[in-house]
C-alpha cells in the first residue's frame, strides 16, 4: 500500500524537494514545525527501523549530516533535532520510515520532550542485566 512518501517519490502529489539520490529523498515537511524542518525518507518504503538495512541506514544519516549542516547555514538556527518514531506508541504516524530535521530557534513553539530519570531506581545489577540483555541480542 502506498504511503504519502511513496505518492511523493513516484510525483503523484508535489513537495518541495531539497535533496535526491538512488537512495533517499529529502523534501520540507508540510508542517513546517519550525522553519526548515525537513523529512529524509528512503525510496524503499521500510516500515520503520526495525525493516531498515544498516547500508541504508548509514546513507540516509549521512543525508540527514549533509542537510543539518546546510539548514544551519541558510536559517542559523540555535540548535537542532533529529527525530524518528517508530510504532504507533512511539507516535509513528506514516509507516514508512523517515527521519525529521528539526531546527530550533529561540521562542519557537516546540514543546520540549523530557526525559524522566529512572538512575535513583536502579542498583548496578540492574544496569549489568540490561546491558547483558542487549549484548546477547547483538549475538
Amino acid at each position: 500500500m502506498d504511503t504519502i512518501f511513496t505518492k511523493i517519490i513516484k510525483r503523484e502529489i508535489p513537495a518541495n524537494i531539497v535533496y535526491e539520490d538512488d537512495l533517499v529523498i529529502a523534501f520540507l515537511d508540510i508542517t513546517q514545525a519550525t522553519k526548515g524542518h525537513t523529512l529524509v525518507v528512503p525510496k524503499t518504503p521500510y516500515k520503520d527501523i526495525f525493516e531498515l538495512p544498516e547500508e541504508v541506514a548509514g546513507h540516509l544519516f549521512s543525508v540527514v549530516v549533509r542537510l543539518s549542516q546546510a539548514i544551519k547555514k541558510a536559517f542559523s538556527p540555535l540548535g537542532l533535532n533529529t527525530l524518528n518514531n517508530n510504532g504507533i506508541i512511539a507516535s509513528q504516524s506514516v509507516f514508512h520510515f523517515h527521519m525529521h530535521i528539526l531546527p530550533r530557534y529561540e521562542n519557537d513553539d516546540l514543546k520540549h520532550m523530557h526525559m524522566v530519570n529512572h538512575s535513583a531506581s536502579l542498583t548496578k545489577q540492574d544496569f549489568e542485566s540490561i546491558r547483558a540483555s542487549i549484548l546477547n541480542a547483538l549475538l
